[in-house]
């Protein structure tokens, strides 16, 4: 019976091998940063779209996205073959105003006055800012409202919680919030504006609190389950 023979020999399989395990390192990593920016991008909108869901209006836009693919990065080597793709949300606004509100809408906050007993609340009666402060007793007199205004006259209110009033001003006949002026030199209120006697500017509390209204961990958990599925898809489409 005749038989059929052949010879397998080795060749350069050592640098076929190589030259694989190259392509591949290199599909999956582009994958990875892929996956890594959009999962990131997801969470962002999500957060956004959440924080104006719970009223907090365009306080998301103080956040902001990063990611390893951004700029042509890259991986991270971690060295003996092993790398990482990253990619995240972060605060990117410098004021402490924003960055506090995020903190406490995503976590929860206890607020403590941060001088003396008393937290003070301005009404809707005065301006809720001072330049670009926040409205406060001592924000009201450095920026000149005793003089637009009027001065603060200490009052008690009738759980014994001080006040802070303002006599003889005007405010708007249509009801407009935060419209109290100063009276005219010979007494009367200014156009479109009636007499008061007396208006409440500031009441205090010794305390506040803010419940989370946004739940970032969720939202993030949720963008690292989708790296997986968005990471297939990126292999199937990189070369």
């Amino acid at each position: 019976m005749p038989r059929l023979t052949g010879t397998i020999t080795g060749g350069n399989s050592r640098q076929t091998y190589d030259e694989f395990e190259r392509v591949v390192t290199v599909r999956l990593q582009r994958a990875s940063l892929e996956a890594a920016d959009k999962a990131s991008r997801n969470a962002l909108r999500t957060l956004r779209g959440d924080m104006a869901g719970a009223g907090l209006g365009r306080l998301g836009n103080a956040m902001d996205q990063a990611s390893d693919l951004q700029g042509g990065r890259g991986v991270h080597d971690r060295g003996g073959g092993a790398w990482s793709a990253s990619g995240g949300v972060f605060i990117r606004t410098r004021s402490p105003r924003s960055r506090g509100a995020i903190e406490a809408y995503t976590q929860g906050a206890s607020i403590q006055p941060a001088r003396g007993r008393w937290l003070w609340i301005a009404t809707t009666a005065i301006p809720s800012k001072a330049g670009r402060e926040r409205m406060t007793p001592e924000s009201y007199v450095r920026n000149g409202f005793t003089r637009k205004i009027g001065p603060l006259i200490p009052l008690k209110s009738v759980n014994g919680y001080p006040l802070l009033a303002i006599e003889n001003v005007g405010v708007s006949l249509a009801g407009k919030p935060r419209s109290a002026k100063s009276l005219t030199k010979t007494g009367n209120a200014r156009k479109g504006q009636a007499k008061r006697d007396l208006v409440i500017a500031f009441y205090a509390i010794p305390a506040t609190s803010r419940a989370a209204r946004v739940d970032a961990v969720s939202v993030m958990v949720r963008a690292q389950s989708e790296l997986q599925p968005l990471m297939n898809r990126a292999i199937g489409r990189t070369k």
